[in-house]
């Protein structure tokens, strides 16, 4: 499948520049390329880990000296909260997520990411969403009920005014960005590796963004739906977690804790994946267990959603419950473990060489085990319930999360900085960083198991003397200011490294993965032509590999056409099935984000008539983002394709949107049976739950579940005509199935309406309303998404050349269906939930 260039190799990259090459000035706002964006969240997600790591030397401060009072119990409430908040989510997620984005497509082969306009969408959400949360310490509103927002804490009883309401919100802008992400990549790693790297030659830092991925799609819903449910309660009085009106707060640590355990696994993946990169590497053979660490990997994202309760020991869970989630948050440590053993058999195996990634390496596994073996003493109850809440458990978290997070993201930012800068990093200063941090982090943090084990609870802004607390507090400032100066060496390093690093070499490490085939730093679009792959370490195998990539001796070098394009590749073998044309630079996703922004500051500011504008406008520019998709000439300005080549996938039956929207509706999926779970937990646990004489509909509801289910088989039917190239009367198909879909809509609406619920007073019938108009919204859209392709087939954006867009409508009503009959089920016909239905 190789065609050769018709010109010279310089010629060829300058050909491809035109097409892929990135704007300078104001107009670099609409750059979409994955190497851009990749590195915006890298630098963004550094600012954000400086700002968190002042607001902890402010703690820090704080405690060194009993009776010290640097700052009143009210601003230490909002640093300590804003700390835990600013590095879990707007650093630690984001961080990884961003070199996710940079490496990826480097390493499967590929030129872009295969959604780039969501990329950039994600970037400026993140972006725009971290300046709204972060701007509240500044005007003193800054959220202080804890990183983890327990209510009824949190709640506007207890914290009246916005302090709240910046975490809620601000926190679901950034959660749009890491579910983006996730959806990115997981299609992104499926369907545009090169062709030949079949799922078990992938390198395995891209089977660890594959699960991590795949676990913020799912794992992530609940505490956006948490954050959605908890604003409403404190913005609109829906009484979800008070208990006097038919709520529990208990709720609330079930839904964020569904997240928050999955999401310490989706800090530490990423960071295991660059050590299972990175030693190999420096130890010159290998991994050992190529396939044992593939499936320990796996495992460990199953087993992650079954650890949430390990957080609520002491709440009042029934004890066969407790049995069951500590016996879960051990048996994780077995495909842990595992990993572990692999990594040390290749050091034992290889003849590792000590440079400075490798000093992060070995800092990693001292800590993360250490770490490791304090989370298998708090998954034994007795043991958890004497040091919860208390400074064992911070002491904990630390070594699980710095040691699994920053000592691999360190080892690999100075393992790729040649790969961003073209550059060699210090190894003098480098090393000098490393120390610095590994001793003033182990000082700070292994001190604090003792203050823990002593009776020193988390979140207390003083203490008096007397109480053994004092010296080791000392201890644990002094360390975290030595640790503070490592990481000013390390910026330092790293800033000096841009102006008089040494010119790298190709592949300077001897690297045997595909991203150090690119030039360095790389082009816009990483490879003039895309290689056969048939080993897992191309680089070892071929190291002339860079040089054929770039003379251009491989496949898919024409450019003439002006499409940006990747293979497209099938999920399993790796082989090439289409040409996948990407979308080049646009606006679009800028102002999608501001517009979303407007919305977030406008719901903080509770003008909502603005709200509604900002939604409004939101909703239009995402919709005219999709009518510039597959065979709109913006999105394929030419059809051609070169002879003996696949054909383009927006001409196929399976583009990566149909992928993107499964993804898409999986993480859609995860949201609505969190509120499910709601529904049943409060049914069933609820102390005073309460069931009122409510007049739903049922009969009307159970039609309009008939008519979407005659509407799905009807799409149904269309796409299946379209397989067989029947399109007969397509467009009057779609346009009476767009009718029909307003109609069920409006059905629904009519039952919401008419239902009499007192959204204000009984948690029942809040729930009832969230769950009618999530109903309501979704078919909605697919009314919408459905006019809009009959109007696509009235332009000939759809037919028979194009005709694989129905097929992803096609899912969205699928998917209506099966949450609309389940509704029915739960709100109609469930036993004793309504009185007179």
């Amino acid at each position: 499948m190789k065609n050769a260039p018709a010109t010279d190799p310089d010629q060829l990259h300058d050909q491809f520049n035109e097409v892929w090459g990135n704007p300078r000035g104001w107009r670099a706002l609409t750059i979409v390329n994955h190497t851009s964006i990749g590195l915006r969240f890298l630098v963004t997600g550094a600012f954000f880990f400086l700002v968190g790591g002042l607001l902890a030397m402010l703690i820090r401060t704080q405690l060194a000296l009993p009776g010290y009072e640097l700052m009143e119990p009210d601003v230490y409430n909002q640093v300590f909260t804003m700390h835990g908040t600013v590095m879990m989510f707007l650093f630690a997620v984001p961080m990884m997520e961003g070199l996710a984005v940079y490496l990826i497509p480097k390493m499967i082969g590929a030129r872009d990411l295969v959604f780039p306009r969501l990329s950039a969408l994600g970037y400026y959400c993140y972006l725009f969403g971290g300046l709204i949360l972060l701007s509240s310490i500044f005007l003193d509103l800054a959220p202080k009920a804890g990183w983890f927002m327990y209510t009824p804490l949190s709640s506007s009883a207890h914290t009246p005014g916005v302090n709240s309401d910046f975490w809620l919100l601000g926190i679901t802008f950034v959660e749009i960005s890491a579910v983006s992400a996730g959806v990115e990549l997981v299609v992104s790693i499926l369907r545009t590796r090169t062709n030949g790297m079949a799922l078990h030659k992938m390198p395995l830092y891209v089977w660890y963004i594959l699960v991590m991925a795949l676990m913020i799609v799912v794992g992530f819903p609940p505490l956006i739906l948490g954050s959605i449910l908890l604003e409403l309660e404190r913005a609109a009085g829906m009484p979800f977690f008070d208990v006097a009106r038919g709520g529990d707060p208990i709720l609330w640590q079930h839904l964020f804790w569904l997240f928050g355990h999955p999401e310490v696994y989706i800090i530490f993946l990423p960071g295991a994946g660059i050590v299972s990169t990175l030693l190999p590497v420096f130890c010159q053979r290998p991994l050992v267990g190529y396939r044992w660490v593939v499936m320990g990997v796996v495992t460990t994202g199953f087993l992650s959603f079954g650890l949430w309760v390990h957080h609520m020991f002491t709440v009042g869970i029934p004890q066969l419950a407790l049995g069951f989630f500590s016996a879960a948050s051990m048996l994780v440590a077995i495909p842990t473990g595992v990993q572990i053993f692999a990594w040390i058999a290749t050091l034992w195996l290889g003849r590792p060489v000590y440079k400075v990634p490798m000093l992060w390496l070995v800092g990693f596994l001292i800590v993360f085990v250490c770490g490791g073996l304090t989370g298998v003493m708090l998954a034994l109850v007795p043991f958890d319930w004497q040091v919860h809440d208390t400074h064992f458990v911070v002491a904990h978290m630390h070594y699980v999360l710095v040691g699994g997070m920053f000592f691999p993201l360190m080892a690999g930012l100075y393992y790729w900085l040649p790969h961003f800068s073209g550059r060699m990093p210090s190894a003098r200063l480098g090393r000098w960083g490393f120390w610095l941090v590994f001793i003033g982090f182990n000082v700070t943090f292994l001190v604090m198991h003792w203050t823990g084990l002593i009776g020193m609870p988390r979140r207390v802004y003083t203490y008096d003397t007397g109480l053994g607390w004092d010296m080791p507090n000392l201890v644990s400032s002094v360390g975290s200011f030595i640790m503070a100066i490592g990481v000013a060496t390390i910026l330092l390093d790293i800033i000096l490294h841009f102006r008089f690093g040494q010119p790298a070499p190709k592949n300077p490490w001897n690297a045997d993965t595909l991203e150090w085939g690119t030039s360095l730093p790389p082009s816009a679009y990483n490879f003039v032509s895309l290689p056969d792959i048939t080993d897992r370490h191309p680089l070892w195998k071929d190291p002339e590999l860079p040089d054929s990539i770039a003379r251009g001796d491989h496949a898919l070098t024409v450019i003439d056409h002006g499409r940006r394009e990747t293979w497209g590749s099938d999920p399993l073998s790796g082989k090439v099935r289409e040409i996948i044309h990407l979308p080049g630079n646009s606006w679009l996703p800028f102002i999608a984000s501001v517009f979303l922004a407007v919305l977030c500051l406008s719901l903080l500011t509770k003008t909502y008539m603005l709200s509604l504008v900002a939604c409004a406008a939101a909703i239009v520019t995402l919709l005219r983002w999709s009518w510039e998709n597959g065979a709109h000439p913006a999105a394929a300005p030419d059809a051609r394709t070169q002879p003996g080549e696949p054909p383009l996938h927006s001409r196929t039956f399976d583009g990566p949107g149909l992928w993107g929207m499964g993804v898409t509706l999986l993480s859609d999926g995860a949201l609505y049976l969190s509120l499910i779970f709601g529904w049943f937990y409060l049914w069933t646990v609820s102390p005073d739950w309460q069931v009122p004489d409510t007049t739903l509909n049922g009969w009307l509801m159970g039609a309009s579940a008939v008519l979407l289910s005659v509407g799905a088989l009807w799409m149904g039917r269309i796409v299946h005509r379209m397989r067989q190239g029947d399109l007969r009367n397509l467009l009057v198909n779609l346009a009476l199935l767009a009718v029909l879909a307003f109609v069920q809509t409006g059905a629904l609406i009519w039952v919401l309406v008419n239902a009499g619920l007192q959204i204000t007073e009984t948690a029942h019938d809040a729930v009832v309303f969230v769950m009618l108009f999530y109903s309501i919204m979704h078919c909605a859209l697919a009314a919408v998404l459905t006019a809009l392709q009959a109007l696509r087939v009235g332009y000939g954006y759809v037919g028979e050349k194009a005709p694989y867009e129905p097929v992803v409508v096609l899912q969205l009503w699928y998917y209506n269906l099966a949450v609309l009959w389940i509704s029915f089920l739960s709100l109609v016909l469930f036993p004793g939930t309504w009185g007179g239905a």
